[in-house]
């Protein structure tokens, strides 16, 4: 059902209003500003949106009261509603009010609480949470008349969901949860090379992983991030494989779970390589620390079949003031969420395994990535999702 935005008013952004959106400033909307969409009802939900959902630049979305299961993903395309897809394709309806587990390898789509009515000149990207991607769970934003995962485009009003496939694990979840997150976008925010190499001699964006001395970032279509497979000693875990027929993680358990009941550590692999097996998935960092200013947002393209055949993380956004926080910490680690694509795949040490490519804020978030906002891989070396107990 579409908000009543009441009587005319004083439009929100008014430069947006314009016509040629290209004359103005373009850029990723910071958290002060999603409280302003919040608040003229361009993002409106039944049940209110708290603060805690509103990250640096992007929104946590909430799980809907009931899950749908389908025969298989799909898009609506231009001519139907996500309602009239699931009506074709429901297999079962699942109570979300109630625990749930959704079963590894089925796929379900779910309403989700928020809904949008946006301006004309914004538009909406979509990417799972860090732990959402951690746990090889595949969420994609699906919307009516849809003709692309993901992406929201600007002017749209109607209700998201989420399309759900929990790959490794089976999962117990329960409305209200987040699963996702959405970017709200002015133009076309991204940077070219030019503008991150130049970004890079202001801010050093790149340390190197064992001292706290910036390095040159590698940029090539995106700044090149590549694998740790040299551990330091023989004791230090530089990847982690998941096990087979673990058992079910609830996503609300937090610092819970033995890791050993779910992963495989691996140590120094004999000449610091490591083949990926098909179907299998892995938790591995990076080199280097990286680092994203506090009024930039950064993020890792998940598939570049230049690099290899493998997907590597699913869950790519890193919000402002990672590798920095408060204190201008030297650089963060990279975890990565990597699966083969159909063949077994070598990655050396130092290959170089993801792009990360920046994205400029409207202005400084009034919110900063790190622990003062409870963010939880902030000085991540390699980490697990938050829900395993840590070591």
């Amino acid at each position: 059902m579409p908000c009543d935005l009441g009587a005319p008013g004083p439009a929100l952004f008014p430069d947006l209003e314009q016509e040629d959106v290209a004359a103005v400033t373009t850029g990723v909307l910071p958290s002060q500003n999603i409280r302003e969409l919040i608040a003229a009802k361009r993002v409106f939900a039944s049940q209110e949106i708290s603060e805690d959902q509103i990250q640096p630049a992007s929104l946590d979305l909430r799980l809907g009261e009931m899950a749908h299961r389908v025969q298989a993903s799909f898009l609506p395309g231009p001519s139907r509603t996500v309602a009239e897809g699931l009506n074709q394709l429901r297999m079962s309806r699942i109570d979300l009010t109630k625990t749930t587990v959704l079963e590894r390898g089925c796929v379900y789509v779910i309403p989700l609480l928020e809904d949008l009515n946006l301006p004309a000149a914004i538009s909406v990207k979509a990417n799972p949470k860090s732990s959402t991607g951690r746990l090889d769970i595949f969420t994609r934003l699906i919307t009516d008349y849809g003709v692309e995962f993901e992406r929201v485009p600007a002017g749209y009003k109607g209700k998201l969901y989420a399309e759900i496939v929990p790959r490794t694990f089976p999962v117990i979840l329960r409305a209200g949860m987040k699963l996702n997150q959405i970017r709200f976008l002015r133009g076309n925010p991204s940077f070219g090379d030019p503008s991150i190499n130049a970004l890079d001699e202001e801010k050093a964006l790149v340390y190197h992983g064992e001292e706290d001395t910036p390095i040159k970032a590698m940029v090539d279509n995106g700044l090149r991030i590549s694998v740790n497979l040299r551990a330091t000693d023989s004791s230090e875990i530089v990847a982690f494989k998941a096990k087979k027929n673990a058992p079910a993680v609830d996503l609300a358990n937090v610092n819970y779970y033995p890791p050993e009941d779910f992963w495989d550590a691996i140590r120094q692999p004999n000449g610091n390589r490591l083949v990926l097996e098909p179907g299998d998935f892995y938790i591995l960092a990076s080199r280097e620390k990286v680092r994203v200013p506090a009024d930039f947002a950064a993020e890792m393209v998940p598939f570049d079949p230049s690099m290899g055949e493998f997907r590597v993380h699913y869950a790519g956004f890193f919000d402002p003031g990672f590798g920095y926080g408060s204190n201008d910490i030297k650089g963060t680690r990279a975890v990565l969420e990597v699966r083969a694509d159909g063949v077994p795949f070598v990655l050396e040490d130092g290959q170089i395994i993801g792009r990360l490519t920046y994205m400029r804020l409207l202005t400084r978030p009034d919110k900063i990535y790190g622990v003062n906002i409870g963010s939880n891989y902030q000085q991540q070396g390699l980490a697990l999702a938050k829900h395993f107990k840590k070591k």
